[in-house]
């Protein structure tokens, strides 16, 4: 009965923690996609002061903009998915753990090792 029980918790955890792990790719993925704009800026602004020189910074702000603007989307993107991914990683720890004490606890009252008194909380 415990065996059963026990497969039935894992089958429910694993659906419970389905989609978590494509929260945490995305919450990994994004600051990497972030730092690839930034170099793909730089690059841009190598370009332009292989062409034009250092004298113009007008010239040099676009590259400087890329540069910034998407460092700033990918971490944008990956503070609050990484903060959900966390939040939901431990709510499913916790539900499992509850899932399991409340088993163990039916096993128990089915077995006669335990009352259904008002000491479960």
């Amino acid at each position: 009965m415990k065996e059963a029980i026990g497969d039935a918790g894992r089958h429910v955890v694993a659906q419970l923690e389905h989609y978590l792990n494509t929260l945490g790719t995305i919450a990994s993925v994004a600051p990497l996609l972030g730092l690839l704009g930034t170099v793909f800026g730089m690059i841009d602004i190598f370009g332009v002061i292989m062409n034009a020189g250092t004298g113009n910074a007008a010239v040099l702000a676009g590259g400087i903009s890329k540069a910034l603007i998407t460092t700033a989307a990918g971490l944008s993107v990956a503070i609050p998915t990484l903060m959900f991914h966390r939040f939901f990683d431990s709510k499913v720890g916790k539900l499992a753990i509850d899932m399991e004490q409340q088993a163990l606890r039916l096993v128990e009252v089915i077995k006669g090792e335990r009352e259904t008194g008002d000491d479960a909380p």
